[in-house]
């Protein structure tokens, strides 16, 4: 605060102080919050807009699971899709063929077959 009122006030020959935006009020205050604001646009850019891309595909693959699927669950359980009633979802695990009951958002991944090419 002390430097803000040192700077602004104008120097003996009418030029203004070192640091000091000559004139325009506004450019000065757009000039002290610059680094707020590209501090922001680079938070936007880094953060939130890479979060809301990969909240858009896991909402894109929920919606697409079929029967038949192999998945993943968030507890790493692997397994195939049975069965799929509302964000229910059954799916059978292991050689016994148990089945298991999911909700729609424990599901982190559907598995996709390896291709021999």
């Amino acid at each position: 605060m002390l430097f803000t009122a040192l700077a602004s006030t104008p120097t003996p020959t009418g030029s203004p102080a070192p640091g000091e935006v000559a004139g325009n009020p506004l450019l000065a205050m757009l000039i002290q919050f610059a680094p707020f604001i590209i501090l922001i646009v680079v938070f936007y850019f880094m953060l939130i807009r890479p979060q809301r891309k990969k909240e858009k595909e896991t909402k894109e693959m929920l919606a697409s699971l079929k029967v038949g699927d192999n998945v993943t669950t968030i507890g790493g359980i692997c397994g195939k899709i049975t069965a799929i009633r509302d964000d229910i979802i059954t799916v059978e695990v292991g050689n016994d063929k148990v089945k298991l009951v999911f909700e729609r958002w424990a599901i982190r991944d559907v598995d996709r077959p390896i291709s021999d090419d």
